[in-house]
């Protein structure tokens, strides 16, 4: 028996990977967080598999569901929405498995941020422009930030910045952030990422919240950086024709095939 954690993508039901269908359909038991898990993928689960809604329980009925299957000797597909690395209080769940000796492994998702970036049709790391991306969010009721990792001390560095969970402080953070990246640094709001009710705003730091108002809650990216706008930035020299690359034919050493 094992718990199989599955990053289930930002929304649209196609964006699951091949490895996450396979085991959901090979689980008779399938755990989900439904408030942000499209009720599609939940297709790919056997017939007779018990399915639960895990958005109205707390940690200790969740763990009580997983030892029932475990007692059983029935695998258990839990899935969360995105990626499990960031934001999916997979960690609380992971510690409680060891301590009770329940075997689990996990599977990667599409994140949003990475969604949020297909939606604009942007690169966010361009050449001369932007190298880094930082995942953040401001504090909430659910966590608070560590010292140290502020919104400051990350704009000061000029990477793109994709900040989660933090639309419901979207004036304070654009005021913020503009000190940093100058008010006229380019804006998207993603809302529901690959949803078909997917929503985006672009703007400026400056007027960002005002073209926002009050359209878009819970499920929304702010994505900020000038790589969101920018035309004239270096092209990258892994395709230049003068760049000494081990795979580019011509070269006594590249490889065939």
């Amino acid at each position: 028996m094992t718990v199989h954690f599955i990053g289930a993508g930002p929304g649209a039901p196609d964006l699951l990977t091949l490895r996450g269908r396979d085991l959901i359909a090979a689980s008779p038991v399938c755990l989900y967080a439904g408030s942000l898990i499209p009720e599609a993928i939940l297709a790919h689960c056997p017939p007779g598999a018990r399915i639960v809604n895990t958005a109205p329980l707390d940690l200790d009925q969740i763990i009580a569901e997983i030892a029932t299957a475990h007692a059983a000797g029935l695998d258990v597909a839990r899935l969360h929405s995105g990626d499990l690395s960031v934001w999916s209080a997979m960690g609380e769940q992971l510690r409680r498995l060891r301590a009770l000796d329940i075997p689990y492994d996990v599977t990667p998702g599409v994140p949003s941020f990475a969604a949020s970036a297909a939606t604009l049709g942007c690169e966010l790391t361009l050449p001369g422009v932007a190298q880094s991306v930082i995942l953040t969010r401001t504090s909430g009721r659910a966590s608070a930030m560590p010292h140290g990792e502020t919104l400051a001390a990350f704009a000061a560095t000029g990477a793109t910045l994709a900040i989660h969970l933090s639309i419901h402080k979207l004036q304070e953070t654009a005021a913020e952030l503009a000190q940093y990246y100058g008010s006229d640094c380019p804006v998207a709001v993603v809302w529901r990422a690959s949803w078909p009710d997917e929503r985006v705003v672009r703007a400026t730091l400056a007027d960002i919240a005002t073209a926002v108002g009050d359209t878009m809650e819970r499920t929304a990216l702010i994505l900020v950086g000038q790589a969101l706008a920018a035309g004239d930035f270096d092209e990258s020299c892994l395709y230049s024709t003068d760049y000494d690359r081990r795979f580019r034919a011509g070269r006594a050493d590249a490889v065939k095939g």
